[in-house]
Order: structure tokens, then sequence, then C-alpha cells
């Protein structure tokens, strides 16, 4: 929730700008003596969230009076400055602004501030838009939202989804609350890339993250790659449609056990190797019709949620694929509506 501008402890947040847009030819640990180049200031207006990996701030930039949402980490630096991997991350975000692609959030910015016990700020500065999915879904008149909206709001989904698999990004952590709605219906994905960037933050921090939108990849800790997305995805489908979560374990093992009750549980050969919680730890259930956890979808949609949430994710539909479901040919979506 926004809470009224004024009444932040600090009137006037100041960061320097240490990426510029050429930062993806750095290859090495960024220098934060280049952190004193630039310094650009932003005028906070509101805390707009907070969570595992900090405070978000509603900001206006000083120069041009432009809304933005500045989000911040804590970094642990040595004396070559910033870690490789943060700078490589950051490189790999600064290159997808120069596309602006209509369906993924703008990064503007990025800038540090060196602290104190070796950590340095890194702030990161995005275009703001002042609603997210959740947010949005909340505000939807019983009985929901259409199905033609639902099915505008997945393609918008999947087309930004699909631009950052190209570019061999993995959000990781897809949910409701990080994909943001404009006044217009706008979908635009934020917060892509940038678990890696958070990771040595979270290390030190206890923290509680949702486990409804993982996939069982994540849940038994095997390896994995840009499917993970494709099964978040499915899981926000689904939420579209119900109006809540389709999966709410308390534990991994409560997720999992969840998840099984509505896939049944996957056959020996597709249980990954690199695990060591064992198949036998959960009991025999065949698959449901997935009509029986989302009545209101019709069947073409239903034949894309189940290649969403399919265990394998090899075998799981990609982005672009997916855009190429019948669901998204239908002239006419189901009778079944909702107005």
């Amino acid at each position: 929730m926004e809470v009224a501008g004024g009444d932040l402890p600090h009137p006037l947040l100041a960061v320097v700008c240490c990426f510029p847009c050429h930062v993806s030819e750095h290859v090495g640990s960024f220098n934060l003596a280049m952190a004193h180049s630039t310094s650009i200031q932003y005028d906070p207006v509101a805390e707009i969230g907070g969570g595992a990996y900090g405070t978000v701030y509603k900001a206006r930039d000083i120069e041009s009076g432009q809304f933005v949402a500045l989000k911040s980490v804590h970094v642990r630096t040595d004396q070559n400055g910033l870690p490789v991997s943060t700078v490589r991350e950051v490189a790999l975000l600064k290159r997808l602004e120069q596309f602006d692609h209509p369906n993924v959030v703008r990064l503007m910015d990025v800038c540090a501030t060196k602290g104190a016990n070796q950590e340095t700020k890194v702030t990161l500065v995005f275009e703001h838009v002042d609603q997210d999915l959740k947010t949005y879904l909340e505000k939807a008149p019983a009985p929901g939202l259409s199905p033609d909206r639902i099915k505008d709001l997945m393609k918008q989904l999947l087309c930004g989804l699909a631009f950052l698999h190209s570019n061999r990004v993995m959000h990781r952590d897809l949910k409701p609350e990080n994909i943001l709605v404009t006044s217009q219906g706008q979908v635009k994905l934020a917060d892509f890339g940038l678990a890696r960037i958070y990771s040595c933050h979270m290390a030190l921090t206890p923290v509680v993250v949702t486990l409804w939108y993982r996939p069982p990849e994540v849940l038994l800790q095997s390896s994995y790659a840009t499917p993970v997305d494709i099964w978040s995805t499915g899981c926000i489908f689904a939420e579209m449609f119900r109006r809540k979560p389709l999966f709410c374990g308390e534990s991994e093992m409560d997720q999992l056990g969840k998840i099984f009750e509505v896939i049944g549980l996957p056959p020996e050969e597709e249980w990954p190797t690199d695990v060591t919680l064992s198949r036998k730890n959960f009991p025999t259930l065949t698959a449901r019709p997935i009509t029986d956890f989302v009545p209101e979808i019709n069947e073409h949609g239903a034949q894309l949620l189940l290649k969403m949430l399919t265990f394998d994710p090899l075998k799981r539909i990609s982005a672009l694929n997916a855009l190429e479901h019948e669901y998204f040919r239908d002239e006419a979506t189901s009778t079944q509506t909702k107005s």
C-alpha cells in the first residue's frame, strides 16, 4: 500500500549512477571509483512495496519530473568493487533496455552508493506502473475477468516472456505481484533476471518467499532453465479464472503434494536423478481433470494450461509455442463467459 508522500524519513534520496549504457562492455568487477562520475537525484513520493529484497519507493526524477520505481539491494564488495556476477546481470538488463519491449518494464538506470562493512547499495531505477496483476484481479468486479480479457492478458504475458527467454533471461520468480498492468490494460513484466543480483543479499537475510508459483524442479532443488517461468505462468493463468492461487503449499513437500493432487505423481522415468528427495516419499496419485480446479476455462485453454503444468520441464511448452496454441486462435471464447 502507498503511504502519504512527505511521510518518508528522508526527503531526498540521492543515488549515483554507476552503470552507463555501454556497461555490457565491462568484463571484470566494477570499480567503485567510477561511481562518482554522474549524480542523479530522485525525490521519494511514497513507499509502494517491500519484502525479501528490501523496500520499493515510488519517486520523482528531479530533472524530468517523471515517476520511477526505486528498488535497492545491498551487495557485498571487495577491494575490486562489485562482484562480476552482479555486473554481468546488470549489463544484460541494460542491454534489454534498447529493445523497449512493450511487455517488459524498462530499466532506466542502475545506481550505486558505497556503504559500510564492504557493502554497496545497488539501486535499480525502473519505469513506474501503479498496479500489479494481483491488485488488478482483486479490483475486478464479480464474477471476475471475462475470458477474452484473460486471453489478452495471457498473450501479453507470454509475449514479454518470449522476449526475455530469447535474450537468455530467466525471470525465476514470476507471480502476480511482479506482473504489472497499466491503466490502459498493458501487461509489463517486472523484476526479471534479478534473482542472481539479489542472491548474495538473500543469503544474509531471513526471508519468507512464496512457493505457490514454483515449479517441481525448483522445489526438488534440481537443475532448471527457462521452463521454470512457463510453470509459473500456468499457475497465474489458472488464478485469473479462479481468482485465487492454484497451489497453496506451506512447505516444499506440501507444495509438491498439492501439485501431484492435480497433475498426478509423475512416472519414475521422469523423476529427476540429481535430487535427494525420492519419488517414494509421495503417494501414488493419478491426474484429475484440470476443469475440476479451473471450471470456467474452455477446452483449448485447458489444453494449454496442461502443457504449461507439465512435470518434465523438457516436455513443457515454450513461450513462443504457447503463443501459437489454438487457444489464441479461437475466434470466440467458450460460451462459459464472465461478463
